[in-house]
């Protein structure tokens, strides 16, 4: 079986693949990493436009946010989603031609991509969303993160920024929930009980 754990940044996908990994003695993989695997191998005169987040980055997150939008920094997401699309496939497919069970967690893994994989590999593929929608509360809490190396804290210093994260976070979630539903995947939304939302999620991957 191969589960597949999508969503905007820090909604608790990482924290999933950990306690899914664990409860079922699977290995995970980021696909962060199987981005940053497949980079060295792109055409380089093309590249900004396969990674463009990479190019929006900017020196922090106070001059990311100024500059781009939140829709311009989701489409951004979108594409490097579609960019991996392959190398998510070919991970699955090897996976399951050697009989492994295996955990995909990332932001690339969208529902369209997720369907897709269903219809190739049916019975062989679980697939989950996790969302967030409390802009308020997002902000409260990632002020406390304990996170090693947060991506936000380590780049923002400016109140509104981390409005304007929390705004592209949950504008990046409606959209995750609107395709989730129309390709019948379960969403679960993180603001509240986060710890029995990740419990909840566990058991709805490991049941039947």
């Amino acid at each position: 079986m191969i589960y597949l754990i999508g969503g905007p940044p820090k909604c608790g996908k990482t924290t999933l693949a950990k306690t899914l990994s664990k409860s079922l003695g699977i290995p995970w993989v980021s696909t962060d990493t199987l981005q940053c695997v497949i980079k060295p191998y792109m055409n380089k005169k093309t590249i900004s436009k396969k990674f463009p987040t990479n190019y929006q980055r900017g020196n922090n997150n106070d001059e990311k946010y100024s500059k781009f939008s939140s829709k311009e920094i989701i489409k951004a997401y979108q594409q490097q989603a579609k960019t991996i699309y392959e190398a998510v496939n070919m991970f699955t497919v090897c996976e399951l031609t050697d009989g492994n069970d295996f955990i995909i967690e990332g932001y690339h893994i969208e529902p369209e991509l997720a369907s897709e994989l269903n219809l190739k590999y049916p019975e062989k593929i679980k697939s989950i969303f996790l969302v967030k929608f409390d802009k308020i509360k997002f902000v409260r809490d990632i002020k406390k993160s304990s996170t090693p190396n947060d991506w936000i804290i380590a780049r923002t210093n400016k109140d509104e920024t981390y409005q304007k994260i929390a705004n592209m976070i949950c504008e990046y979630g409606n959209f995750l929930k609107k395709e989730s539903e129309k390709y019948g995947f379960k969403v679960l939304n993180m603001d509240n009980d986060f710890d029995n939302q990740i419990k909840e999620a566990r058991d709805y991957l490991t049941t039947a």
